[in-house]
């Protein structure tokens, strides 16, 4: 085994964004383990990882173990993973809502845990994982986590106090960006655009406007006056933004959401 040797266990969507991402990392050995043979071997075939037979064939093929399940599908996985887990083993979990905590006291003590939450704009390496390090895991395995997770986007290193809001924010995010695209391109589309233009329009500029945030070091509010003539069409919108509360809709769908990831690990 080699210091980059993952396993996941789990094949699904999150897992198929991360590992779209990770095999084009030089020295990279990837292996796979899903109840589901059949998705098991199109996802083998499509990445060009190695399917797994078992957890205990991944856990010997592996020593960073990606945990890629259902929250509900955890503990369950860690009761068939405990016996064939060694001190060399790495665990990194992206199930939302489960902490650190629950995994180390569901395997063998002093097990290393990382804590991260990924989203799926990883498939096109655009990705935002947010990292957290549990009890034992070392400044030296975090720093390997986040170089791995840079191969998908950028990484964000926090407490765990944190991870459900940045399972709100970042996690389910793109869920919400993707609402607010088709809502701008339909109000387009209201207007006269035909609905592809208006899809591309929407798209391109929440792009654009996110760039620039990232790249600059202006404000959210710096940018939108930057933006804004008095009297003028982004002044009109930005007052109907507000009569219709998004603001405050957009701040209460992240409570709710990150309100949820605490209730899963309940």
């Amino acid at each position: 085994m080699t210091r980059r040797s993952l396993g996941f266990i789990g094949t699904g969507r999150i897992a198929q964004a991360l590992i779209s991402g990770l095999v084009k990392t030089p020295g990279a050995s990837i292996s796979g383990y899903d109840k589901d043979k059949e998705a098991l071997a199109r996802v083998a075939a499509q990445f060009g990882i190695r399917p797994e037979g078992s957890i205990s064939g991944l856990a010997q093929a592996a020593e960073i173990l990606i945990i890629a399940v259902k929250p509900y599908q955890v503990a369950d996985v860690l009761a068939e993973l405990k016996p064939h887990l060694t001190p060399s083993h790495l665990l990194v979990s992206v199930a939302a809502g489960i902490s650190s905590a629950f995994i180390g006291s569901h395997t063998p003590e002093g097990t290393r845990v990382i804590r991260v939450m990924p989203n799926t704009p990883a498939f096109v390496g655009q990705g935002m994982t947010a990292l957290c390090r549990g009890a034992h895991a070392t400044e030296s395995d975090m720093e390997l986590a986040v170089e791995l997770f840079r191969a998908i986007g950028k990484t964000a290193v926090i407490d765990e106090s944190g991870m459900d809001a940045a399972t709100a924010v970042s996690g389910s995010g793109p869920a919400y960006m993707f609402r607010i695209i088709d809502s701008i391109a339909e109000g387009g589309a209201s207007c006269g655009l035909d609905r592809e233009t208006s899809v591309l329009l929407a798209a391109q500029t929440m792009l654009g406007a996110a760039t620039m945030m990232l790249e600059g070091r202006k404000s959210p509010e710096e940018l939108v006056r930057e933006v804004t003539t008095p009297g003028g069409t982004t002044e009109a919108g930005l007052k109907e933004m507000e009569k219709l509360g998004v603001h405050d809709a957009l701040v209460e769908t992240v409570k709710s959401a990150a309100a949820r990831s605490r209730e899963l690990m309940k």
